[in-house]
């Protein structure tokens, strides 16, 4: 536990040493959590490094809030144990685990001021008030809001008020820190900024972070792995780019960016592919977008169906007459030749993302 005297600035000095052993080490050892006969998670492995930032993605339903409210303590599993630091916290009460967490809403006090809302974790340890109020006007000044102390949680923007919610969650020095879809009430732009700084904070305090969202580019932009949850049971846990690239199943191919899904022969690798649905004696192959181009041809097996225009890039869709939709992203030059009702034909550029061979089941291994 934090004392009186210990300060955000101390902690940073101290950062790279204190992630250097595992005594912020955090592990859910198969957790299962059962609702009456609802299973929400089955046996259930995560382990988060000292001063690492993990991503729970998955869809509503999933189980990753479930499982984020079990290591805050205010779930208990049905089954398995939460371990932090090497002890086993399973049935310790939250205010007793040294975790801090940030919520989606805020949970502002709306009669205290900014510096208050900082200050509270603090009051509440009889940390004496000078090291309280240094340690809240640090955090402001880290978090951007230096100058709003004495204001209060209705003089601010929602983007401010995340920044406070996050100040006062960091103010007692947690070991372990939570964060339960804190961006999905902001707006776009301000969205990027509070990401941005939650991973600045997170690398400069080298706090073991927990990131709960169902948002796919949120995700794999703040994290140092993700963990793909769904149905209870994570299909897939990795360094973002292998889980954008090398999918482990159907399921996190599809959830995780944007596929086409088409049936191919066991020897293709890339190049022209005709536009046909995964059957008997094909392998189903997952194509990224930006993997696959569509070529005008006269005799193309598909026809260009839509445009959608993003900015940098432009989505085009094409159909074929046995049922497959194609989905490219390429520049806006190369749309221009791609206009609906063009004939084209599916080419390949890299080997799928992920291939199921003839008869597969759905998973497969990393």
């Amino acid at each position: 536990m934090s004392t009186a005297t210990d300060t955000p600035a101390r902690q940073t000095a101290s950062a790279g040493a204190a992630t250097s052993t595992s005594e912020n080490e955090v592990v859910l050892e198969d957790v299962t959590k059962r609702f009456g006969r609802t299973t929400v998670l089955e046996s259930l492995n995560l382990r988060l490094a000292p001063g690492e930032l993990i991503s729970v993605l998955g869809p509503s339903g999933c189980g990753k809030t479930t499982a984020l409210r079990i290591l805050a303590g205010f779930e208990r599993p049905t089954a398995g144990r939460v371990l932090v630091a090497g002890q086993d916290v399973t049935a310790m009460p939250p205010n007793r685990r040294d975790i801090g967490m940030v919520f989606q809403a805020y949970s502002l006090f709306p009669n205290l001021s900014v510096r208050q809302n900082v200050e509270y974790g603090l009051r509440v340890r009889r940390v004496r008030a000078e090291a309280r109020r240094r340690a809240a006007e640090e955090l402001l000044e880290m978090c951007g809001l230096g100058s709003l102390g004495e204001r209060y949680p209705h003089q601010l923007s929602g983007g401010q008020q995340q920044r406070v919610a996050l100040a006062r969650a960091l103010a007692v020095q947690p070991s372990v820190l939570l964060l339960d879809e804190p961006l999905s009430a902001l707006d776009a732009i301000v969205r990027t900024q509070i990401r941005e700084e939650i991973r600045r904070l997170q690398q400069q305090l080298g706090i073991t972070t927990m990131f709960v969202t169902h948002d796919q580019e949120e995700a794999l932009a703040i994290a140092d792995r993700v963990a793909v949850l769904n149905g209870g049971v994570i299909e897939q846990i990795d360094v973002p780019q292998a889980v954008y690239q090398r999918p482990a199943s159907e399921f996190v191919a599809r959830f995780v960016g944007t596929v086409t899904t088409l049936g191919a022969e066991a020897s293709f690798t890339r190049g022209a592919l005709p536009a046909r649905l995964p059957g008997p004696g094909l392998d189903t192959v997952f194509i990224r977008p930006e993997d696959l181009t569509l070529v005008p041809a006269a005799d193309g097996g598909c026809t260009v169906v839509s445009q959608v225009y993003t900015g940098e890039r432009t989505v085009v869709r094409a159909e074929s007459a046995e049922g497959p939709t194609v989905t490219t992203s390429v520049s806006s030059s190369e749309a221009a030749d791609l206009l609906p009702g063009t004939r084209v034909t599916p080419h390949v550029l890299a080997a799928p993302a992920l291939r199921l061979p003839a008869g597969a089941a759905q998973r497969v291994s990393p």
